[in-house]
Order: structure tokens, then C-alpha cells, then sequence
């Protein structure tokens, strides 16, 4: 089982050694209630796999998602979820939290 994020990038770094697709999702900011501290990390292969956590419930779902358009156009996103946004009910952060959510493309190093 992963447990921590050191874990999580490991494995981001062994998907995409391994010729998968890769994305990072990374909790950048919080604020009041949120389910993850900033640091927490999300990786999503192409197949959609992923593993860790950066909030739960429908925002890893919506995260997933925009992961794979990282992961095709290789443009990094940062995502905001919230109560002052409309998507927040959609989501589940009904609570009155807010966190914003860095993706990135990772990409296997080259050998020199």
C-alpha cells in the first residue's frame, strides 16, 4: 500500500520510467476545511490509474480527469475548488473549504 507522498512520487517516477503517461496533482493551497494539507500529491497514469489523495470524493474525480488533458497536451493546470465557486456543490467541498490543485506532466529523466 502507498503511504506516504514520498511513496507517491516514487511511483509517479516508476510510471513514467516505464512508458506510461504520467501526471503529479499537488495540493498548493488550502484554506478553512479542507481533507488534505498542501503537499499532498495525486498520481494519475494514462490508463487512469492513480494513486494518493489530494481531497477525496468528486474533487480526485475531477482532478483525475483534468489529469488526462495534462497528460495529452502536456500544459500544466492549476485547479481551484471552493465555496465561493458554483462547481464546489459538484464536488462535495460544501463544507466551506477551498484548495487549489497544481497538475503537472511528468516526464521519465533521459539517460546521458
Amino acid at each position: 500500500m502507498i503511504s506516504t507522498d514520498t511513496d507517491i512520487l516514487s511511483l509517479a517516477e516508476a510510471w513514467a520510467r516505464s512508458g506510461r503517461g504520467v501526471a503529479l496533482a499537488t495540493v498548493i493551497e488550502t484554506w478553512g476545511s479542507a481533507p488534505r494539507p498542501v503537499g499532498s500529491h495525486l498520481v494519475i497514469d494514462d490508463a487512469g490509474n492513480f494513486q494518493g489523495s489530494v481531497s477525496g470524493g468528486c474533487v480526485e474525480g475531477a482532478v483525475v480527469e483534468e489529469a488526462a488533458e495534462v497528460i495529452g497536451d502536456g500544459k500544466a493546470r492549476t485547479l481551484e475548488f471552493g465555496v465561493a465557486d458554483e462547481t464546489a456543490w459538484k464536488v462535495g467541498l460544501s463544507c466551506g473549504g477551498r484548495i487549489r490543485v497544481y497538475v503537472e506532466r511528468i516526464a521519465a529523466e533521459k539517460a546521458n
